[in-house]
């Protein structure tokens, strides 16, 4: 059993990536130690508080220029100690590269959700400079962090990406070649695959409700799709961070002349397996998402998925089997939901053909092939340093 630093600079909100750590805490077969620049109990999931939780360093959360380079610095001047730890695990979605600089000591593996999407994913990019226009500055540090992370990318011993999508980012970024990058799913829990409940009334958008998940598109696709004669109403349920609050505002409004829209923000762990139960489908709006685990947790109660044909959704929902994988416009999403309120029969025999589907997708699966990749480059370290200390023994006696 190897002892593992499991990094991650900022926990505090109920994403993918929380949830990935919490599950690998619980389920991992090697002893974890979670580290994190910055802890927000209150605001992540509420398990994690039972977790054996280490703060390093102090970040912002917020992503001003500024902000973001003195998280970088932090982050490039931790140290982990070889001998309190056998392993150093980053999460990664941006800067956690940055501490492979000063731990080439330990065994590195990097957990990649995606690599900064700001500089690798090119539709989130050019969103982002329409939102706050070009800056000459931007430019020069994207540069910078590009030779940076790839040279930060070079010292991982495994890199284990959520999503083939997240995979091929890194390709295309220059950062790693094909073939020295492992896919693994995280997903959902064997034992939480049950059977499918009542067809269900209404359409359910889950998480964060962040500009990333473009959720406009589904508020207009709704408006289209009442506009064609649909009755079901639609729920959108997660959490609003701090930074958000002006997109949630902006939601609100263009749904307010809209009957049958509702909001949740205040989304406990219960509730929102009730949500999905108690759907005709699960939407999922996000532009390029890099995996997401809504279609998955949907699949699980027999639930179909309406999402955008882009990124990691193509990769678990197989269109007009398991749900639609349909053109980022409000029509064909409006058109797809329709066929799921016209037709419930539909809606349920593509349920049960995702519950079949997300079998494949399960934490099991990812915690072994996790922690296979944690044994194999503790044992790779160990044998690289074996020969190095004889060698010093050998000069030792030499020299005597």
């Amino acid at each position: 059993m190897a002892r593992i630093a499991l990094y991650y600079p900022w926990i505090y909100l109920k994403s993918g990536v929380e949830r990935t750590i919490l599950e690998i805490y619980r389920r991992s077969r090697h002893d974890v130690i979670i580290v994190t620049s910055h802890y927000d109990r209150d605001a992540t999931f509420e398990e994690l508080a039972g977790c054996n939780i280490v703060q390093r360093g102090q970040v912002s959360v917020k992503r001003t220029y500024l902000q973001a380079a003195k998280a970088a610095l932090t982050m490039a001047n931790l140290r982990f100690d070889r001998a309190g730890y056998d392993a150093l695990v980053i999460c990664c979605d941006g800067l956690g590269p940055l501490l492979t600089f000063r731990n080439r000591n330990l065994p590195l593996m990097n957990l990649c959700f995606t690599p900064l999407r700001a500089v690798y994913d090119m539709d989130y990019r050019d969103r982002l400079l329409a939102r706050n226009g070009p800056r000459t500055a931007k430019l020069v540090a994207e540069k910078l962090f590009r030779l940076l992370d790839r040279a930060a990318w070079r010292k991982f011993d495994s890199v284990i990406c959520n999503s083939r999508t997240t995979r091929a980012r890194a390709v295309d970024g220059g950062l790693r070649a094909k073939g020295e990058m492992i896919v693994a799913y995280p997903g959902i829990a064997a034992a939480a695959i049950r059977p499918a409940g009542q067809v269900g009334d209404y359409f359910f958008l889950p998480g964060r409700i962040m500009w990333t998940k473009n959720i406009e598109l589904a508020i207009d696709a709704y408006r289209d799709y009442r506009a064609q004669g649909g009755t079901l109403g639609l729920v959108i349920a997660g959490m609003v961070d701090r930074k958000s609050g002006p997109y949630y505002e902006s939601l609100q409004a263009q749904a307010a002349d809209l009957d049958g829209i509702r909001f949740e923000t205040e989304v406990s762990d219960a509730r929102m397996q009730a949500l999905y139960g108690g759907c005709r489908a699960v939407l999922l709006a996000a532009f390029n998402e890099d995996q997401g685990l809504t279609p998955l947790e949907g699949m699980a109660v027999g639930k179909p998925t309406i999402a955008i044909d882009r990124g990691g959704p193509r990769e678990s929902v197989i269109h007009g089997q398991t749900g639609f994988l349909v053109e980022p416009q409000p029509q064909p999403f409006a058109e797809a939901m329709l066929r799921l309120d016209q037709n419930p029969d539909l809606a349920r025999a593509m349920g049960l053909r995702g519950q079949d589907r997300v079998s494949l997708f399960t934490w099991e699966n990812f915690i072994a092939v996790f922690d296979d990749e944690i044994d194999r480059i503790v044992a790779q370290k160990a044998q690289i340093r074996s020969p190095q200390r004889e060698t010093a023994a050998e000069s030792v006696r030499a020299e005597q």
